[in-house]
């Protein structure tokens, strides 16, 4: 299974978004799925990619050509594509990705995760898409989700077909992850 992992190219003044992004980057590796991310290799991106390949796991990043110096684009990783734009990344990420996990980060991750869940709402993909609230991080996007609810704009299944926890084991397993 590849799954695309949205997340920050910073890591967070409190280590628990460190520690928590570890935490899944073994357990996806312990899974024997693939690592699909934004390929550099700082901040939080950078840790989930180390993790996964420190525990013998496959990843694949997709990082833009202009973003590969900024981002310092990890060149350690099981495969890197380098793409023109910031929409042929996303657009290669859905492409080879199986399921779409969101962790803390900041506007492009938020870009990231909004477009996909617009897709998955119009049709677009099928593939599970999760987040994980590590130190109520999403507390007050998701609760800005259910009054899109409450008030009419989004439809309740759109909201509920998001998975959503704290926990890395748990948020996998809701999203049809074995993990060994």
């Amino acid at each position: 299974m590849n799954i695309c992992f949205f997340c920050g190219s910073a890591s967070g003044h409190d280590s628990q978004y460190q520690k928590a992004t570890a935490e899944i980057g073994r357990l996806l590796a312990k899974s024997n799925s693939t690592l699909v991310y934004g390929g550099g290799n700082i901040g939080l991106m950078g840790i989930l990619a180390d993790e996964v390949l420190s525990h013998g796991g496959k990843v694949i990043g997709v990082i833009p050509h202009f973003l590969m110096k900024k981002e310092v684009g990890h060149t350690g990783l099981t495969q890197l594509e380098i793409v023109n734009t910031m929409h042929e990344r996303k657009r290669r990420m859905a492409e080879i990705s199986d399921a779409f996990i969101t962790l803390p980060g900041g506007w492009g991750t938020l870009d990231e995760f909004a477009e996909i869940i617009s897709w998955k709402q119009l049709g677009l993909i099928d593939q599970p898409v999760g987040i994980l609230n590590t130190n109520s991080f999403f507390d007050l996007l998701i609760a800005q989700m259910k009054k899109m609810v409450n008030d009419g704009f989004l439809n309740p299944k759109d909201f509920s077909a998001i998975k959503i926890s704290d926990n890395p084991h748990t948020l996998l397993t809701l999203m049809g992850v074995d993990i060994i």
